[in-house]
């Protein structure tokens, strides 16, 4: 095959480069930014200043895609810690007790981990990487202008300097995408979504990292009675990244006292400790995210052929669970199989099935929270937190959790005899986490 046409040139579109070097003699990225030659957050990536962490799948899938790449996340300076050892989890409320496991986490930066994927990329002798180009249309081929396929083709894409010609186009766009007015524009029709909307805001603050006073990272996710998470992880350069968040009405203040509340308010101490005397290494950088979302372009009665989606241009996940780069990994490891071929949003679907089913039935946790409910999700719900409040002493248990939400194992992994035996017969209740005063804090809304 001749040439491919990747449309963003962030991490899923570098990686789906990547997938696709093998099978055609060009591939070009076009990114509408214009990208920094080091690590740097750009407008286009407004995550880019947010917290971020590799999890265990990603680093794996990375290290296939490019031989060597933890090692040289190391070099780069990226503090690496054992997932169950090193890192302080609190399962609705409680804290989980450590174990060492085989599960590594990497304290990266999202420049940086995405400066490191452009290098490599960029030296793939098949791949041209070109910023400032912005992509407005489809070049579309219509069957009935002499083509046997009963759908048409995508044979390239318009931008503003002028069309390109591609055997493949892969819109990697995030979820900002046009793909799906293209599409309509086209006669497609709409693509069908769902949408899971918990309206989280949530800010990031970078400290100087005092061994003596913090971990490598501490977890403190939401759960009902608890809209509020908070997130302490380590970096390179000698960072701590701290994350505040919080869903349904809940915002983060930015002021350092209104900060300190907030973080007192959370299940854990550790954080609120680090703050009575944590340097701050800039300002606070909010964001908000509505709600997850989820194209389903399987579902579509036809799609024109040529054409192929990846990351957040096919689901955008609730950053509080850091699903975002892993999904996109994986993806580019089934596009360098299929190189784009067959029914590639078919399968695609089936990849993003078990992380959008466990986020968002996470989020559902929440009876405020809008999204379609299934019958089975209350009986679920009850027994897994059954499970939370075994896993907190259980480090088995533990182990098995941080597996599957690092997607090194289905939901199904949860529901093995062994594992559901041990969770009926522990003796530890499951609850709503220990009470805790929360102070006022200012930025909630009303």
């Amino acid at each position: 095959m001749r040439h491919a046409v990747v449309i963003g040139g962030s991490v899923g579109g570098l990686l789906a480069a990547r997938a696709l070097s093998v099978a055609f003699e060009r591939v070009t990225v076009l990114e509408r930014d214009d990208l920094p030659e080091g690590p740097a957050a750009r407008r286009g990536v407004p995550q880019s200043r947010q917290a971020h962490a590799l999890l265990a799948r990603g680093s794996m899938v990375l290290d296939e895609l490019f031989p060597g790449f933890t090692s040289e996340m190391l070099t780069a300076g990226v503090p690496t810690g054992d997932l169950q050892a090193d890192c302080l989890w609190y399962l609705d409320g409680q804290p989980m007790r450590r174990a060492r496991s085989s599960m590594p986490v990497y304290g990266v930066t999202r420049p940086l981990l995405e400066h490191l994927v452009r290098q490599r990329v960029r030296a793939l002798p098949s791949v041209t990487v070109t910023d400032a180009a912005e992509v407005t249309g489809l070049l579309h081929e219509d069957p009935a202008r002499g083509g046997r396929a009963r759908d048409g083709r995508v044979c390239g894409v318009r931008t503003v300097g002028g069309t390109i010609e591609a055997d493949l186009v892969v819109d990697a766009g995030g979820r900002a995408s046009r793909l799906p007015v293209w599409l309509r524009d086209l006669g497609y029709g709409e693509v069908p979504v769902s949408t899971v909307r918990t309206d989280v805001v949530y800010s990031t603050r970078h400290y100087r990292y005092d061994p003596e006073r913090i971990g490598f990272a501490v977890i403190n996710a939401p759960y009902p009675g608890m809209p509020r998470t908070g997130v302490t992880v380590r970096q390179e350069n000698d960072r701590v990244v701290l994350f505040l968040g919080g869903i349904l009405g809940e915002e983060p203040p930015d002021d350092d006292a209104g900060v300190r509340a907030f973080a007192e308010s959370l299940p854990g101490p550790e954080i609120s400790d680090f703050l009575r005397t944590a340097e701050p290494l800039g300002d606070p950088v909010r964001m908000r995210f509505p709600a997850s979302v989820r194209r389903h372009y399987e579902r579509m009665p036809r799609l024109p052929r040529g054409l192929v989606a990846v990351g957040d241009a096919v689901c955008s996940f609730n950053p509080i669970y850091g699903q975002g780069i892993t999904v996109a990994a994986l993806q580019a490891l089934a596009l360098a199989r299929t190189a784009g071929a067959g029914r590639w949003f078919t399968g695609a679907a089936r990849l993003v099935d078990s992380p959008w089913s466990m986020a968002t039935a996470t989020d559902l946790r929440f009876p405020e929270v809008e999204g379609r409910r299934r019958a089975v999700d209350r009986p679920l719900d009850a027994y897994l937190r059954r499970y939370r409040a075994a896993a907190v002493h259980d480090t088995d248990l533990g182990a098995a959790f941080l597996r599957v939400s690092n997607m090194l194992a289905g939901p199904g992994h949860l529901l093995a005899p062994g594992r559901v035996l041990r969770v009926l017969l522990s003796p530890a209740r499951a609850g709503r986490g220990p009470a805790r005063r929360r102070p006022p804090v200012a930025g909630r809304r009303a």
